[in-house]
C-alpha cells in the first residue's frame, strides 16, 4: 500500500513533507472512553507515526453507546488493547501502543518522549495530575471535558491547570454527539499543532446549548503559570 496513496486527501491540504513529517511524531491519549474513542478514530488514520493508549479499563454495556470504538463483542476487553487493534486495522503506518494501566504507573514507567499529550480522562484530579507530568517533561497537552450538552477544550502550553477548582467532581448524564463534538475539535487541534498549523494556546472554548438552543463558543485567556 502507497503511503502517498492512503493519505491523498491531506497531502492536497498541506503537501507531502508535512505529511511525512507527521509520521514522525508521537503522542499519548490519556484515556479510552468517550473522548478517547473519537480521538482514536480522528487520528489513528491521519498519519500520526505512533499512538500510545492509556486506560485501565473494560468495555462495559452503558459505554458502548458513546464510545465510538467499540461494539457489544468488546465488552470486558480492555479499552487501550480494543482502539489499538482498530487503529492499525484502519491504518497500516501506525505503530499503536496500548498501556493496560492507570495515568499514574503509566507516568511511573514510560521512558517514551511525547510530542503533544491528550487528555481523553473524566475526573479534575487526574487532569491535575497530568498538567504537572507534561510541564515537568516541557510537553504540551490539550484538555477536554463534556458533561451533559456541554463541553470544554484547551491547549496547555504555559497557562496553569491549578485555575481549575480540583475536585473530584463526576459528570452527570452526557449526549453521545456532544462527546464527539468536543474531541472531534480536540483532535482538530491537536493534528494542526503536530502539522506544524497555527494554534490558539492557553484559552480555554467553552461549548454550550443556550436556552433557546443556540450552540454558544465563549473564549477565556488563561493566566501563564510563573
Amino acid at each position: 500500500m502507497e503511503f502517498a496513496h492512503y493519505f491523498h486527501r491531506q497531502i492536497q491540504l498541506w503537501g507531502e513533507e508535512a505529511q511525512e513529517a507527521l509520521h514522525s511524531r508521537r503522542i499519548a491519549v490519556i484515556g479510552c472512553g468517550g473522548l478517547g474513542s473519537t480521538l482514536a478514530m480522528a487520528l489513528g488514520g491521519s498519519g500520526i507515526g505512533t499512538i500510545h493508549l492509556v486506560d485501565f479499563d473494560t468495555v462495559s454495556l452503558h459505554n458502548i453507546h458513546r464510545q465510538i470504538v467499540f461494539t457489544l463483542e468488546d465488552k470486558g476487553r480492555n479499552k487501550a488493547a480494543v482502539t489499538a487493534e482498530l487503529l492499525v486495522r484502519k491504518n497500516p503506518f501506525l505503530e499503536a501502543v496500548a498501556h493496560e494501566c492507570d495515568f499514574d504507573t503509566f507516568a511511573e514507567e514510560t521512558s517514551e518522549d511525547f510530542d503533544l499529550i491528550l487528555d481523553a480522562t473524566d475526573n479534575l484530579p487526574v487532569r491535575e495530575r497530568i498538567d504537572r507530568w507534561a510541564k515537568g517533561r516541557g510537553t504540551p497537552w490539550i484538555y477536554a471535558s463534556v458533561e451533559e450538552f456541554n463541553g470544554q477544550v484547551c491547549f496547555f502550553d504555559r497557562a496553569d491547570f491549578g485555575v481549575f477548582a480540583i475536585s473530584d467532581h463526576r459528570p452527570g448524564g452526557i449526549a453521545a454527539p456532544i462527546v464527539m463534538q468536543i474531541g472531534s475539535f480536540q483532535a482538530n487541534l491537536a493534528l494542526r499543532y503536530l502539522a506544524g498549523l497555527p494554534v490558539a494556546k492557553d484559552r480555554l472554548h467553552y461549548f454550550y446549548y443556550d436556552a433557546e438552543g443556540e450552540l454558544v463558543l465563549q473564549k477565556f485567556a488563561l493566566p501563564i503559570a510563573d
